[in-house]
């Protein structure tokens, strides 16, 4: 693409909000530069986006570009060897609350490049989380990192915090896609993070510089947090939480929806808890079980959960019926064993005799007690 294309782009990333559903399916239909050609002449577009066309003659792209890499920030376009290819599923994904589409450009700051997000994992949750909450996203982050993949979410309070919180304490990449400018720090409490994130790592937005973070351009942002990854794992979101609008749109663009429950008295968890009672998610508890869906078939399988073994679990089951006839203190009379374990005088000797030479039982005064790795 010409250089026209992409002071274009930076033109309508500028003047039109944030996923504005309808401006960006013109832009992918007409191109760029033809959209903003018909937005400044007599056509059906022109009066359709009033607003956008009244704030054209303010914007000059090639000042916006210098001052961006001034900053450290580059505007990354489709045409761009660093563009995700994914974001192109958005082109299909219809429309939530008027926001959907594919951006016509991303405004970036770090050296981490998009195209590390391809297999990446997206994990947020409520703001007003739990300390639960905050270790178990923590934990899934480290492990996610440890592997490989990008962690990625949205440099909020709570859940978001604490994924990239848990991604940095192992050394592993992530990214923060947020609503404001990727100049902007918000919030603020979070700046020492989000400026080492700008530096490290990627802070990324589909928002103009100097944008503020108003509550419409988070659901924009959501939309590019499910597309950026191939999966978001939701821990801990109330019943209105925006991390299931997340959800929504990983369910529309076909990434895989995971959840982590939590208690069933949480208020914090009832919307996750929806999503996993409906099928709309599939449960997760660890970083483990993540990987195992958002790998590639048989390429990382998750342990079976089992309880610690014991000597005793390799025995036959007439084997174990015999041991568990057998006294803890005093011995029994190999009769009285084969009376309690309901099998036969001549069965039980063997199986006593194999016992003993486990350690399983001894002879004590004529009769047979068990052995002391048993009563121990």
């Amino acid at each position: 693409m010409s250089d026209d294309d992409r002071l274009a782009r930076v033109t309508l990333s500028v003047v039109g909000e944030p996923g504005e559903a309808r401006l960006l399916k013109l832009a992918a239909k007409l191109g760029p530069t033809t959209l903003l050609q018909a937005l400044n002449e007599e056509t059906e577009e022109r009066d359709l986006f009033a607003a956008v066309r009244g704030r054209l003659a303010e914007v000059e792209p090639e000042r916006e570009l210098e001052r961006a890499e001034r900053l450290g920030i580059r505007f990354v376009i489709p045409s761009d060897p660093e563009w995700p290819e994914q974001l192109g599923d958005l082109e299909s994904g219809g429309a939530l609350q008027e926001r959907g589409g594919v951006p016509v450009g991303l405004w970036v700051k770090g050296p981490l490049p998009l195209t590390e997000l391809a297999g990446s994992v997206a994990v947020v949750g409520s703001r007003s989380s739990t300390s639960y909450g905050e270790r178990v996203a923590g934990d899934i982050a480290a492990v996610v990192g440890l592997a490989g993949r990008v962690t990625v979410s949205g440099g909020a309070f709570g859940i978001d915090y604490a994924s990239h919180r848990g991604a940095v304490s192992t050394s592993s990449p992530t990214a923060a896609v947020l609503a404001c400018g990727a100049d902007r720090v918000y919030p603020a409490a979070h700046r020492e993070m989000l400026t080492y994130l700008g530096r490290e790592h990627a802070v990324v937005s589909e928002a103009p510089l100097g944008a503020a973070p108003h509550r419409v351009r988070f659901l924009a942002r959501n939309r590019l947090i499910a597309a950026l990854t191939r999966g978001t794992v939701v821990v801990e979101a109330a019943a209105r939480s925006g991390a299931l609008n997340t959800a929504n749109w990983a369910q529309r663009l076909n990434r895989f929806v995971m959840g982590v429950p939590g208690p069933v008295t949480s208020a914090c968890s009832v919307g996750i808890h929806h999503l996993i009672r409906t099928g709309a998610a599939t449960l997760v508890t660890n970083g483990d079980e993540v990987l195992e869906l958002v790998a590639q078939t048989g390429e990382h399988l998750a342990a079976e959960p089992r309880g610690p073994e014991e000597a005793r679990d390799a025995l036959s089951i007439k084997d174990q019926q015999v041991l568990d006839a057998v006294p803890v203190a005093r011995g029994a009379p190999q009769r009285s064993i084969a009376k309690v374990a309901g099998l036969s005088d001549a069965e039980v000797g063997p199986i006593l005799g194999r016992l003993e030479e486990q350690g399983f039982v001894e002879p004590d005064g004529g009769g047979w007690r068990l052995g002391p790795a048993v009563r121990s």
